[in-house]
């Protein structure tokens, strides 16, 4: 029988990640919001017509997107299971920050009330295989109907990660049955381990 592998070596588990924080082995962070991003969010603001968006980013590793959507005044709540993950995202938020920051589970905890935008930035791809079948049905859960999932999706068939790659046949089977996508574009200046294979879109919550 073959012995399990120790949760530094398996990335559904927080200490995966714990170890890559702590080592500083972060090559999918950039430092700063990426220009989709920046593109993004004055073009929703406007779509929005004066309301704060209320946004959610799962997996916020150092939490630069937050810190980014914070500045422009929307109601960022961001988490990540990794405590180590967290104690980045605080370094980079500072003590002006004014969002929820959440050390959560993101297919367990309960937010207030649904969410107008989730950002998707290195967590589908950071999520092993296995757990691919729930990502949909809890985005559906958490969006308002009408609500964005929106951002970076890793497509390629490397079989192996973190990152995983996910084929675009196989992201629209995901997330067709709940949502309609409305932007599909290359990305210009990925990092080196996304270079060539992320695409930036937009998918409407049915």
């Amino acid at each position: 029988m073959r012995a399990a592998k120790p949760a530094h070596q398996r990335p559904e588990l927080p200490d995966f990640w714990d170890l890559r924080f702590r080592e500083r082995t972060t090559p999918w962070e950039t430092g700063a919001a990426p220009a989709a991003l920046r593109a993004f969010a004055p073009r929703h603001e406007e779509s929005a017509g004066g309301a704060t968006p209320r946004v959610l980013i799962p997996g916020c590793g150092s939490a630069w997107d937050a810190a980014f959507l914070a500045q422009r005044g929307w109601d960022v709540t961001a988490l990540d299971f990794s405590a180590a993950a967290l104690d980045a995202a605080r370094a980079t938020l500072g003590a002006d920050w004014r969002g929820t920051l959440l050390h959560a589970d993101f297919f367990a905890f309960t937010p207030d009330a649904a969410f107008d935008v989730i950002y998707e930035r290195a967590f589908l791809c950071a999520l092993p295989r296995a757990l691919w079948p729930d990502y949909a049905p809890r985005m559906a859960q958490l969006l308002r109907p009408g609500g964005l999932l929106t951002g970076f999706f890793f497509l390629c068939d490397d079989p192996k990660g973190p990152p995983f790659g996910i084929l675009p046949e196989q992201l629209e089977a995901l997330l067709v049955p709940n949502f309609i996508r409305r932007e599909d574009a290359p990305v210009d200046g990925s990092l080196p381990v996304f270079a060539g294979r992320e695409r930036w879109q937009v998918w409407e919550r049915r």
